[in-house]
């Protein structure tokens, strides 16, 4: 079958080229979306005041923590669509595409319910200042409303990923960042509003990235095309969605745990340090989203090649991304941190708030490139079809070290730079394990291929 332009063959042919053809519209795209939360923060703390940034900021992690065992399985289908691609499957390939369409909405349903009747109690659980509860929990109530079309984009954008198409999400992203911007202002500049009027805009801007990248598989040609009355749930996809997918989504939710625990660190000195931790924090979205791009590239390259029985690029195509993600990590964190006061001045034009998120910054942009290795393993590991493992490893590793840090090290030293070490700690020790094991399951792999050679 003749590919189109926005496809990549990823089992044939050269990996440098096609990994960087694949990684850096995915980068671009992960940056908009990443914009979508920046402009609500940015147009927050410069129109509405620190205590509005606060509020945003501080529903971060929670968000995250809600959303990610659905995120999660999003991953397992991207894994699932890719691995039947690379058989060249059509029947399981379609199955796994309309059944991941249609638990994308039913997930989204249902955290909308979630998001709403749990918001204010978590947020209070986190000790959330009472300046900030009412807008905090108000920004949530409305950011979820429109959790099917975000669920609807994530797992639509996995199938594109799926064929080697991370173009057309970029453009569908771009629109609506352009958007979410003018949105934002619209609504706070002009209308009055503060937290409400950038949720408002924020879940409008969803709603239309995620349309658009409905009608693009609509009008797809080939296997990973939906046609609106094949939707329905297929029981054996559905649980091998799961089966790969609720291990990251697991993970990315005890993540989500330990940084709502770190989160819960910073608001007890305040709220100015909670806008100085938000500013910072956005900012490193911007390096980490780009790092995630090699962790999105070494899954899909990794799970066709081995739909496809080359088991032999997949070592190339792990070290490979390794390199690359671990360049993109070190020379970003160096420019954020050689631009540092010049990037939190875009956030806020408190002296107070900038000196806060600049301690933060001096820690977490020097190492963040350890971080962007251990998920690339990570990545590895799963496109390989082990998601357990990865899980565990990270949930001990990372989670579990924070955890640990926070109610040992952290107590000792309750300082703002004693917390932040804590995350390249856990980066570090993470990511030599992760490395181990993939060693360990390649070479398990290795064995079972020469196996099969000589029966």
């Amino acid at each position: 079958m003749k590919k189109n332009s926005y496809e990549i063959d990823m089992v044939h042919g050269p990996i440098l080229g096609k990994m960087l053809m694949f990684a850096f519209p995915l980068m671009l795209s992960s940056i908009l979306q990443l914009l979508f939360n920046a402009a609500d923060v940015v147009v927050v703390g410069r129109f509405a005041g620190s205590a509005a940034l606060a509020a945003v900021g501080s529903t971060s992690a929670l968000i995250n923590l809600l959303i990610n065992v659905f995120v999660g399985v999003s991953i397992g289908a991207n894994v699932l669509v890719a691995r039947y691609l690379g058989a060249r499957d059509f029947e399981n390939t379609s199955e796994t595409v309309h059944t991941s369409i249609l638990v994308a909405l039913v997930s989204g349903v249902l955290l909308i319910f979630i998001g709403f009747f749990l918001s204010r109690p978590l947020l209070s659980l986190m000790g959330t200042p009472d300046d900030v509860l009412d807008m905090a929990t108000l920004y949530m109530r409305i950011y979820f409303v429109g959790m099917p079309a975000t669920m609807l984009y994530n797992f639509g954008s996995a199938i594109l990923r799926s064929i080697g198409d991370t173009k057309r999400p970029l453009y569908f992203l771009f629109i609506a960042g352009v958007v979410n911007v003018v949105l934002n202002l619209f609504f706070v500049l002009v209308c009055g509003m503060d937290v409400d009027g950038v949720a408002t805009a924020t879940v409008i801007s969803q709603v239309i990235s995620a349309g658009l990248v409905l009608i693009c598989l609509m009008r797809l040609d080939g296997m990973c095309k939906v046609e609106l009355k094949k939707l329905h749930i297929f029981k054996d996809k559905l649980i091998s969605m799961i089966r790969i997918g609720l291990p990251a989504g697991l993970q990315g939710a005890v993540f989500s745990i330990s940084n709502v625990l770190i989160q819960s660190s910073v608001n007890s000195f305040g709220s100015v340090a909670m806008a100085g931790n938000t500013a910072a924090s956005n900012i490193e979205g911007f390096i980490y989203v780009a790092m995630n791009s090699f962790y999105q590239t070494s899954l899909n390259f990794t799970s066709q090649n081995m739909g496809a029985k080359e088991y032999k690029r997949i070592n190339h195509i792990t070290v490979t991304s390794v390199i690359l993600v671990t360049i993109t990590g070190f020379v970003l964190g160096m420019l954020a941190l050689l631009f540092d006061h010049q990037l939190l001045s875009i956030y806020s034009s408190s002296q107070e708030v900038i000196e806060y998120g600049i301690i933060r910054m001096s820690i977490i942009c020097t190492t963040y490139f350890t971080c962007g290795i251990m998920d690339v393993m990570v990545g590895s590991l799963r496109g390989m079809g082990y998601s357990i493992m990865p899980m565990i490893v990270s949930l001990t590793g990372a989670c579990g070290l924070r955890v640990l840090w926070i109610f040992t090290i952290f107590r000792m030293d309750p300082t703002l730079r004693c917390l932040y070490i804590s995350y390249p700690v856990s980066w570090v020790i993470t990511a030599a394990v992760h490395i181990i094991c993939y060693i360990v399951v390649k070479r398990k792999l290795d064995r079972r291929v020469a196996a099969e050679k000589t029966a």
